[in-house]
């Protein structure tokens, strides 16, 4: 009970030199309300970014292999020389799988080359033309806005038919709607029975805002299918069945359609997300040592001003600890008394620190609104913005509090005259 009374009557004591010293008390917030809005700042945009990678990584198909000639890296050397030589994924392949493999639920083949597009006037540059299988759909579930998908059909013979990406369609529509009317591309006219709902730019380079889907047998109608550059064969799993089981039934395939010998390296890679998920844990374990490294150095600048502030306050107040001390208050009162007056500075300055880092964290996303981008704060980053703050005010604050209250109510008195 008696310390409780000590505590409320030093937290008394500290609020009110606050509000007597107002300038110094504003001064000495604004290198902690940097620091925290620094550290606060740095840790909530590697949350976010970790957060949007991961989200857009994962968008990619976590029961999905990719077969193509390329790896997407991994441990070791890359060697790129050996890749190149590979062929080309081909669509007859993809075809021959469809028939073979017991474990895949949908299989599609997908190649991509970027054109001009033109309506009239109208003309929309670099868009990529994505050349797909019918069953693209059924593994990627696209979100159509307008129209519809391909049908069997249609996909089957090749019909000159294009589902327009958001952003596509708007640059050669503009406000008319786009449902059966025709553009041009690779020197031929294509009807539009389709425009996808409006997704944003993901961070690792999709952005079907500005890409058109067309049958890939229609491709195959104007030119040969056995060797496109890029491409890729998509397979997901079936239900209950492992990835390990999936990769082991391609692997075989693959190499019986390619006639590999027993001992022959295989000639095409097949990829999965594991692979970038696994690289992105030791990505974003050195991003967050270094947010924390350039946070800890704005920290220890608020930090060490807080504790010149503290020095300055005790050298003022000698005389009053003096008196204070003379009138029998204990010294862990005189301690308490600058302690929480550090602390209080610190959590004010974290405060508004954290609050200046919650308005960055509302308007950014209004500059950045072209890609998909989610910034949050979320509770673990304010908990420990806060937490940091009272550290700051407890070591900052310690010496210069231990100072006062060792100090001889004789010699402080004397001092303060």
């Amino acid at each position: 009970m008696v310390y409780l009374r000590i505590l409320k009557e030093s937290l008394f004591f500290a609020l009110h030199a606050l509000k007597v010293n107002r300038l110094r008390t504003a001064l000495s917030l604004l290198g902690v309300t940097i620091g925290i809005l620094t550290i606060v700042a740095v840790f909530t945009m590697v949350d976010s970014l970790e957060r949007n990678i991961r989200s857009s990584v994962e968008s990619l198909g976590s029961d999905v292999v990719y077969v193509q000639k390329w790896p997407w890296g991994g441990s070791g050397e890359y060697k790129w020389w050996t890749f190149y030589q590979r062929p080309e994924p081909t669509y007859y392949e993809m075809e021959k799988l469809e028939r073979r493999l017991t474990t895949v639920q949908d299989i599609a083949y997908l190649f991509g080359i970027n054109q001009t597009l033109k309506y009239g006037l109208n003309s929309v540059e670099t868009v990529n033309v994505l050349s797909v299988s019918h069953a693209y759909n059924d593994i990627w579930k696209f979100e159509i806005k307008e129209g519809r998908y391909f049908s069997e059909l249609e996909s089957r013979k090749g019909n000159g038919v294009a589902i327009l990406g958001f952003d596509v369609a708007e640059g050669l529509y503009g406000n008319i709607n786009p449902i059966g009317r025709t553009f041009s591309v690779l020197g031929r006219k294509l009807k539009v029975i389709g425009v996808l709902a409006k997704q944003g730019k993901s961070l690792i380079g999709n952005d079907m805002d500005g890409s058109i889907l067309i049958p890939v047998e229609y491709v195959g109608n104007i030119m040969s299918l056995n060797d496109m550059n890029g491409s890729t064969i998509i397979a997901s799993t079936k239900p209950g069945v492992e990835m390990a089981a999936m990769k082991d039934e391609i692997t075989g395939a693959m190499r019986a359609l390619r006639r590999l010998k027993p001992k022959a390296v295989d000639n095409f890679a097949l990829n999965e997300i594991s692979m970038i998920s696994n690289n992105l844990d030791t990505f974003f374990s050195i991003i967050g040592l270094a947010g924390a490294v350039i946070g800890g150095f704005s920290i220890l600048v608020g930090g060490f001003g807080i504790a010149n502030i503290m020095f300055v306050s005790v050298k003022e107040r000698t005389n009053q600890i003096g008196i204070q001390m003379s009138m029998g208050a204990k010294r862990i009162f005189i301690l308490l008394q600058f302690l929480l007056e550090s602390v209080i500075l610190c959590l004010l300055g974290g405060g508004l620190g954290i609050a200046l880092v919650g308005l960055m964290v509302y308007l950014l996303p209004i500059v950045i609104s072209d890609f998909d981008f989610e910034i949050a704060m979320s509770f673990g980053n304010i908990m420990q913005g806060l937490v940091i703050s009272v550290l700051i005010g407890l070591i900052s604050g310690f010496v210069p509090a231990y100072m006062a209250s060792r100090l001889n109510p004789v010699d402080a008195i004397r001092a303060g005259q």
